[in-house]
C-alpha cells in the first residue's frame, strides 16, 4: 500500500512561484499514475495535473497550462508540482492522488473514484 505525504505549501505574493512535493511510501511507487488536485474554500475540488507512471506523459487542467508543471523522480518516490506565475485564484489546499488509471485525460472525471489521497497542504497566494 502507497501512502502520500504532501509538502510545500505556504503564503507566497502573486506572479511568484512554489514547488509542492508529495512524498510516497511503498514499494509500489512506480506503478501508480500521480496526480495534483486542488480545493479553494467553498469549491469542489479539482483537477490540476497529472503524470504517468513512467514520467513520459503528463496532462493539465486549461488553468494551469504553461504555468504549473508536474514531474517524478522515482529514485525518491516523490512527484512534484512547480508553480510559476501565481494568482490569488490559485489559492486553494493541494493534494496528490495515485491511482492506476494510465489515461491521464479521465483523471478530471474521476475525483471521486482515485486511489489514494494525501492529506493535501495549503498554498495561499496575496494579491
Amino acid at each position: 500500500q502507497v501512502q502520500l505525504v504532501e509538502s510545500g505549501g505556504r503564503l507566497v505574493q502573486a506572479g511568484g512561484s512554489l514547488r509542492l512535493s508529495c512524498a510516497a511510501s511503498g514499494r509500489t511507487f512506480s506503478s501508480y499514475a500521480m496526480g495534483w488536485f486542488r480545493q479553494a474554500p467553498g469549491k469542489e475540488r479539482e483537477f490540476v495535473a497529472a503524470i504517468g507512471w513512467s514520467g513520459g506523459i503528463t496532462y493539465y487542467a486549461n488553468s494551469v497550462k504553461g504555468r504549473f508543471t508536474i514531474s517524478r523522480d522515482s529514485a525518491k518516490n516523490t512527484v512534484y508540482l512547480q508553480m510559476n506565475s501565481l494568482k490569488p485564484e490559485d489559492t486553494a489546499v493541494y493534494y496528490c492522488a495515485a491511482d492506476h488509471l494510465s489515461l491521464l485525460s479521465s483523471w478530471p472525471d474521476r475525483t471521486d473514484r482515485l486511489e489514494l489521497w494525501g492529506q493535501g497542504t495549503l498554498v495561499t497566494v496575496s494579491s
